[in-house]
């Protein structure tokens, strides 16, 4: 399976540099300083919102079986063959919106100048190259990662092993010593 987007919700503080990271990788520049400058202004594909004390950062979640692309009338919304990435074609977007309505992650937005739905694309430009895309590359506390699902897996394991062991690594070390030498006085 390609690779794609995990959040670790603990982690987002909503300084919102995916947002800025991922208009400015989607303007004409690539460039912020003249990004803010460019009419229209680009958009991101990301927008982080609130509930209670969590944020997250949201957007498309590229779903296996994506709502989107069955709601589609015109075929507009595709998977690409490759990458795996949902992605909108503009040419057959007609901005009949029923994209945004069956986002179950409100993934998809309405480009208000284009009138066609806009989303993430993974940041062909960037993951092409083997780098990762620009919100993952622009986030300060890591809380968006571009991998597997088998490297996310392996690194949630480990984060639970350093969590559960870390700070007491010694203490259970040495609990671990005294129960194989309990057992081997039980045992004999």
């Amino acid at each position: 399976m390609e690779k794609i987007i995990f959040t670790f919700i603990e982690r987002c503080v909503a300084c919102k540099g995916c947002e800025i990271a991922c208009a400015v990788e989607h303007s004409q520049a690539k460039n912020l300083f003249a990004a803010i400058h460019e009419t229209p202004p680009p958009r991101s594909r990301v927008k982080v919102g609130s509930a209670g004390a969590y944020t997250y950062p949201a957007r498309c979640q590229h779903c296996r079986e994506a709502a989107c692309i069955a709601a589609c009338p015109m075929g507009a919304m595709t998977r690409n063959p490759t990458t795996d990435a949902v992605f909108v074609d503009g040419d057959k977007c007609i901005g009949c919106w029923m994209c945004v309505t069956v986002c179950p992650f409100g993934g998809v937005s309405a480009d208000p100048v284009g009138h066609k739905a806009q989303k993430c694309d993974l940041c062909p430009d960037r993951t092409t190259q083997g780098g990762d895309p620009a919100c993952v590359a622009a986030c300060p506390t890591r809380a968006l990662w571009f991998a597997t699902p088998e490297q996310m897996a392996a690194l949630r394991r480990d984060e639970t092993t350093r969590a559960v062991v870390g700070d007491v690594g010694p203490q259970v070390a040495a609990s671990i010593s005294l129960w194989r030498t309990l057992k081997g006085e039980v045992s004999a």
